[in-house]
């Protein structure tokens, strides 16, 4: 099969494939100086919670988002590292913020590549024992799917660093990653950031002795990248501490942001309210300096005069068992404003199959010990074969909202 595209009436035309233009071309092409704040690059948010917008980034930002990143991920002791010994593949697509970015940072590293064209299960398997890879990224969705073909191949995936995100990694898949021999953690960015202001690397000394703190720090979003400073704002844009427990929206400064979002002045505005880059994210951060997203200004949960992280209640329903993925949103009622409601599938390999009740008695179990508030319990719960995804594979929360919104 080949990834050649199929021609379209009024689109681009094909220009050939990439090895044979590269090997027709010549090696002593010489490049044209231009202004390093040229535009690069443009390409849209995924649209999860609202319209898909244009972002656009310059020369100068990409090459400043290339080597913090080479730093960021080669200052780690142990963890996490990535260096020149590596062998990358990513798993996430070209036009999804850059693929993370690391293509670019690959290239300075000096590193051997690997694409696998198309995101089959099997097929990342194989080139991953046959080519050697290390390194590599994608959304959980992804990581879930690799872990199942590992299960089935009856094989382990020792060697491999894997960094999530796009969305929250929940604690139950980096449990399953980590018994596979993954060495997983959770990176925090967004479209707009081009898109890495945050990575979730494990101090050494946070490696032993307790595996439950190691775990919990994996898959928070993680501590600040060289160059990039991170606040927490209330309503009223005034900044809040970070002991942990005060929740405000991350707002971001760092040299390669996105300037606006194209031809759109009004959402640019607001977006840069402050001089800081608005994420829409609601979260907390420790004294540590680690930063735990609580959840998306829109999807957070307003019940019973309380606002209930739906990332929170999915976390911990994902940790249940029999339960493959889930997601959870506000739906109206008329007492309490909102109500949470759980959307599940369910895990037909593990063969246990959870029931509303039981899934409840496990939230009730948290509730009842303080994690989380009661109000968090959702009154319903139903269960789905599959989770409506957006093109890069994150649980569309807005088709969510549009389908179960006033079930």
């Amino acid at each position: 099969m080949s990834d050649r595209p199929v021609p379209q009436a009024g689109g681009l035309a094909f220009a050939g494939e990439y090895e044979d233009l590269l090997l027709g071309a010549s090696p002593d092409y010489d490049f044209p100086d231009f202004d390093e704040n040229t535009r690069a690059t443009t390409f849209y948010t995924t649209g999860t919670t609202g319209a898909p917008k244009g972002v656009y980034f310059s020369h100068r930002q990409l090459v400043l988002h290339s080597l913090t990143e080479m730093a960021f991920f080669g200052t780690a002791a142990k963890q996490g590292r990535f260096c020149r010994d590596d062998v990358y593949m990513p798993i996430t697509p070209m036009f999804h913020a850059h693929a993370w970015g690391f293509p670019w940072t690959a290239t300075l590293t000096g590193v051997k590549q690997v694409y696998p064209g198309r995101y089959d299960p099997a097929l990342l398997l194989k080139l991953i024992k046959t080519e050697g890879v290390t390194f590599t990224h994608g959304v959980p969705t992804i990581l879930q799917m690799l872990l199942g073909a590992a299960v089935a191949a009856n094989t382990d995936l020792a060697g491999l660093k894997m960094v999530v995100g796009g969305s929250e990694l929940p604690k139950a898949l980096a449990r399953q990653a980590l018994a596979l021999g993954v060495d997983v953690y959770a990176g925090y960015g967004m479209s707009e950031s081009a898109p890495l202001p945050c990575l979730a690397q494990v101090k050494s000394a946070d490696l032993v002795g307790d595996p439950e703190k190691a775990l919990d720090i994996r898959t928070k979003a993680g501590i600040p990248a060289p160059l990039v400073d991170i606040r927490l704002l209330d309503r009223d844009l005034n900044e809040v501490p970070h002991d942990g427990q005060t929740p405000g929206e991350v707002v971001v400064r760092a040299p390669w942001l996105t300037q606006g979002y194209v031809d759109d002045a009004d959402a640019s505005e607001q977006l840069w309210a402050g001089g800081y880059l608005h994420t829409n994210d609601i979260g907390v951060i420790e004294p540590g300096g680690y930063l735990r997203i609580v959840d998306r200004i829109k999807d957070v949960i307003k019940t019973g005069g309380e606002w209930v992280s739906s990332l929170q209640i999915e976390d911990l329903i994902s940790q249940c068992k029999g339960v493959s993925e889930a997601a959870v949103i506000g739906v109206k009622d008329d007492k309490w404003g909102e109500r949470p409601l759980a959307l599940i599938v369910r895990d037909a390999r593990t063969g246990d199959d959870p029931s509303d009740t039981q899934i409840k008695a496990h939230l009730r179990t948290f509730a009842d010990a303080g994690v989380i508030s009661k109000f968090g319990i959702p009154d319903r719960i139903l269960f789905v074969k599959t989770l409506p995804k957006t093109s890069v594979g994150k649980v569309d929360k807005k088709a969510l909202r549009e389908k179960y919104g006033q079930v």
